[in-house]
């Protein structure tokens, strides 16, 4: 059973639109998001909204806030809106790109694990993730509890990948293998920290 794409896929995905050249993209953060859902397949569009009500709809703004700015290289930031106002955007850009279609089948099998039977796992590599701060660290572990491990776990990835000073142990990289592995990921998924793995 296999998800849908190899790759990084829902918010995480979106966060990764965010670096420092973000504006050749579009001139503000919507245009980019709905830039880039309209290029894509609908079963992306589906896991982007998936994951952005989940959060929208179990954290508060504060917490979301923490969560964009970890998980993005370059958040423009929340000047004059909110992280659930921007969080609700990434829904309607969502919803938007979906309605354009005739026929949206919804996501099936892999594509709906939330990852509950991993949550202790996942709860245990935020905490040992030492190089964030406690604040990101916290808002991580409530998304594991009050969204899912599964999104808690892909945004973990996003965020380690733009973290300052951030390392893993070989033993740390083999235990999110495995985590990536129950939750069906493609090969690039975890993969995307492994230049992070210190030499043993």
């Amino acid at each position: 059973m296999q998800r849908f794409t190899e790759f990084g896929f829902g918010v995480p995905w979106v966060m990764g639109f965010f670096h420092q050249d973000w504006t050749y993209d579009g001139p503000t953060a919507a245009d980019v998001v709905a830039k880039h859902l309209a290029e894509e397949s609908d079963e992306e569009v589906l896991a982007v909204r998936r994951d952005a009500r989940t959060l929208v709809d179990n954290l508060p703004s504060e917490t979301l806030e923490v969560l964009w700015t970890a998980g993005a290289q370059y958040m423009p930031g929340f000047a004059g809106t909110s992280g659930a106002e921007w969080t609700r955007t990434v829904v309607g850009l969502c919803d938007a790109r979906l309605s354009a279609q005739a026929d949206v089948r919804p996501l099936t099998g892999a594509d709906t694990e939330d990852g509950w039977s991993r949550r202790d796992a996942v709860v245990a590599e935020i905490e040992r993730a030492e190089f964030f701060t406690p604040a990101v660290r916290e808002a991580l572990v409530d998304c594991a509890r009050d969204c899912t491990p599964d999104l808690a776990f892909r945004v973990l990835l996003r965020a380690v990948v733009n973290a300052p000073d951030a390392t893993l142990s070989p033993d740390g990289y083999q235990r999110m293998e495995a985590i990536g592995s129950a939750l069906h990921y493609g090969e690039f998924v975890v993969d995307s920290v492994r230049f992070l793995v210190e030499s043993p």
